[in-house]
């Protein structure tokens, strides 16, 4: 059970980091080869952007998460508690049915480019697993906003605390937890 919990916590961040690694690793390879060697790699700049690609979707997943994805707060500022959970609540079941969609139409794209068997230029990877970024990354969304979901109706219910924060007051929490 605590190996769920810790996938629960950290399952993106654990892959935003590995991308990041990758990428930074075969660019500074790729600039080293270029510049120090005189030659360059064919397959660099290839993995970096698959790489980044997958980091941009998990990276939809964990902005979620963490309730820091792009939002407009002014309706936030003008509501109090209760109003600002039925917000955010509708916000979340809009976003939700959003990802479905994306996950139902990417899978259906992904499965089409394995289908025909397209791989990539430099280093012969199916086509389809750089296209399930898209699913994956919005599947992990949908069931991150589930969560919260579930959260926010205990909270209506009295049963869960679940606090809707402006970008603002994000800030400046981060700003007193510096100062700790």
């Amino acid at each position: 059970m605590n190996v769920v919990r810790w996938l629960d916590e950290h399952f993106e961040e654990l892959f935003l980091v590995i991308f990041s690694v990758i990428m930074v690793v075969v660019i500074a390879m790729q600039v080293f080869m270029r510049y120090v060697m005189g030659s360059s790699l064919s397959w660099s700049e290839e993995l970096a952007r698959y790489c980044f690609i997958w980091l941009v979707y998990l990276g939809i997943s964990y902005g979620v998460k963490k309730q820091r994805h792009i939002k407009v707060d002014v309706a936030l500022i003008l509501l109090k508690d209760k109003g600002k959970l039925i917000v955010h609540m509708i916000a979340n079941l809009l976003f939700l049915a959003f990802a479905i969609f994306v996950v139902i139409y990417g899978l259906d794209i992904a499965q089409r480019f394995l289908e025909f068997g397209q791989t990539s230029a430099a280093m012969s990877i199916p086509m389809g697993l750089v296209y399930l970024a898209t699913p994956v990354g919005m599947g992990l969304t949908a069931i991150r906003l589930i969560q919260q979901l579930i959260l926010q109706v205990k909270t209506l219910q009295g049963k869960a605390n679940f606090e809707v924060k402006t970008e603002q007051d994000l800030i400046l929490e981060d700003e007193l937890n510096k100062d700790k």
